[in-house]
């Protein structure tokens, strides 16, 4: 009976950790382009810092409880952590500011092609058939959101072609192997690493925010109307991220890779769906639904095809006999 109760327990909490991810990660999409489109707030960079200043508090308040113990992480390791998480979170962050929300989660689609790119270019990896068809698929739906979508301009492509680039690289370097490495080494916990990251990136985003948004918006913060309106929407942004960015840590080791691709297509179609309730139909055409069909189907079908065995797999060469050899890839 206990072993029972105690797996019943895991699923409940495991279920609870699952839903708020997903409603976080959505709600702080939605949230931080209500605020950009319908206030005006274009400073994603100091909103992102803003994000983790408010995380930092968070972080403060769980070691007063406890749940955070003294521990040491060295500067070098703390800075590799930040410089590729924060490049990555400003990228994604700017892109939704001069893109639709649609056009801003389709780009993001275009991940699984690059990251694939990197993988056959620095690691040999092979794909198989059904596994490049649906790269190909995804990479055939985005183009004809690009193509057709009325609202893609110049500035939010380049942006969201950054972001995309940055985070896929971001990704390969394995931020999330890159937490798992952390707290192994220096037996940090998930809250832990949490309270060293947190202060970090905000000080740094915060310090660096408003120069780099003044370059990309020729707009100062300090010179924003502020209204209680825009001021109530900052508050529920930050908020919201400190939920984001908590469940993001909770969820490292408690989900495998299938579970976390399942959690990755749920957000996808309800940040596609809530961006046309809120947003209205910015862009939006026949056409553009069609690639935007076209693109989630490729990514279903590519998260399926590549966890099958062959879908992936390293090439290794063999010097002695000269011939190529096939073993499956082994990435932690």
């Amino acid at each position: 009976m206990a072993p029972a109760s105690k797996a019943e327990k895991k699923a409940a909490v495991d279920a609870a950790a699952w839903m708020f991810n997903v409603v976080t990660s959505v709600g702080i999409i939605i949230v931080n382009k209500a605020l950009m489109a319908n206030y005006g707030f274009s400073f994603a960079t100091t909103l992102t810092g803003l994000h983790f200043a408010t995380t930092t508090l968070m972080a403060v308040v769980l070691k007063w409880l406890g749940y955070i113990q003294a521990s040491h992480l060295p500067l070098a390791d703390l800075l590799k952590f930040i410089l590729f998480a924060n490049f990555s979170i400003v990228g994604m962050n700017v892109s939704l500011m001069w893109n639709s929300v649609g056009f801003y989660q389709i780009a993001k689609l275009t991940m699984i092609p690059v990251s694939c790119l990197l993988e056959v270019f620095f690691d040999k990896i092979r794909y198989s058939r059904n596994t490049k068809l649906s790269i190909a698929v995804v990479l055939l739906g985005v183009a004809v959101c690009t193509v057709t979508d009325v609202s893609v301009n110049a500035k939010g492509f380049i942006a969201a072609f950054i972001a995309v680039w940055s985070t896929a690289l971001q990704q390969y370097f394995s931020l999330c192997a890159v937490c798992h490495y952390l707290q192994r080494k220096y037996s940090l916990t998930s809250f832990n690493l949490l309270g060293h990251t947190a202060p970090a990136q905000a000080a740094t985003l915060l310090l660096l925010g408003p120069f780099l948004d003044y370059w990309l918006t020729n707009k100062r913060i300090d010179q924003f109307s502020y209204n209680l309106p825009s001021l109530l929407f900052i508050i529920l942004a930050c908020s919201i991220a400190v939920g984001t960015n908590l469940s993001q840590f909770i969820c490292i080791g408690r989900f495998t890779a299938v579970s976390f691709q399942v959690l990755g297509h749920m957000k996808t179609i309800l940040v596609l769906i809530l961006g046309f309730m809120f947003f209205g139909k910015e862009g939006l055409n026949i056409q553009v639904v069609v690639g935007m069909i076209i693109a989630v189907a490729g990514m279903i079908w590519y998260s399926n095809a590549s966890t099958k065995p062959g879908g992936k797999e390293r090439r290794s060469h063999s010097i002695k006999h000269g011939s190529d050899s096939t073993q499956l890839d082994d990435k932690v």
